[in-house]
């Protein structure tokens, strides 16, 4: 046999390669769980409402339950989804939900402004200027919605068009007997 048969056939034996392949597989499922499946904190943003106020999630959305739902004008799906976003503020807001719509960076002011007005959107409009976006684990798809409860801790992320059944059950629970 020669020392190169040997050298490859010892190294594939070793249980040294193994432990440092389980190490590593370690790693990527804790990662994956802290990313995706643990509660993580909504980021401090503040947004800019198409009225010029600020409002920020580090004081005026603490201690609160609020939605922040990116979209664009510009988005099928944002469009379908906007009159049961309407309804699921209206449904929930005598109970204390925040609704924070946050246009996207490429989206026209003047369409935003449009949309808002012409549909009588109940809830706050922002434009991003990408930062707010940036901020939310570098969002880019639209629509995404970010449920956060009372103590600042992400619940739920739906990105596409939530099940709203789902929604509604999961925003009754965080919201509780207000």
């Amino acid at each position: 046999m020669s020392q190169t048969t040997q050298d490859s056939s010892s190294r594939a034996k070793s249980p040294l390669r193994y432990i440092v392949m389980a190490l590593v597989a370690g790693v990527i499922v804790c990662t994956g769980y802290f990313a995706f499946g643990g509660t993580q904190d909504a980021p401090d943003v503040t947004f800019t409402l198409l009225s010029g106020q600020k409002i920020s999630t580090a004081t005026d959305l603490k201690g609160k339950v609020y939605l922040v739902n990116f979209w664009a004008t510009s988005c099928e799906t944002c469009m379908k989804e906007m009159p049961q976003m309407i309804d699921t503020y209206n449904k929930f807001k005598g109970r204390g939900l925040e609704f924070v719509a946050v246009a996207m960076n490429y989206d026209a002011p003047m369409y935003v402004t449009n949309y808002a007005q012409t549909r009588n959107l109940p809830f706050k409009v922002a434009m991003d200027d990408g930062s707010a976006a940036k901020q939310f684990d570098n969002m880019q798809l639209t629509p995404t919605t970010f449920v956060i409860d009372k103590d600042g801790k992400i619940l739920k992320r739906y990105v596409g068009e939530p099940t709203f059944a789902e929604l509604d059950k999961l925003l009754d629970k965080a919201l509780g007997s207000a």
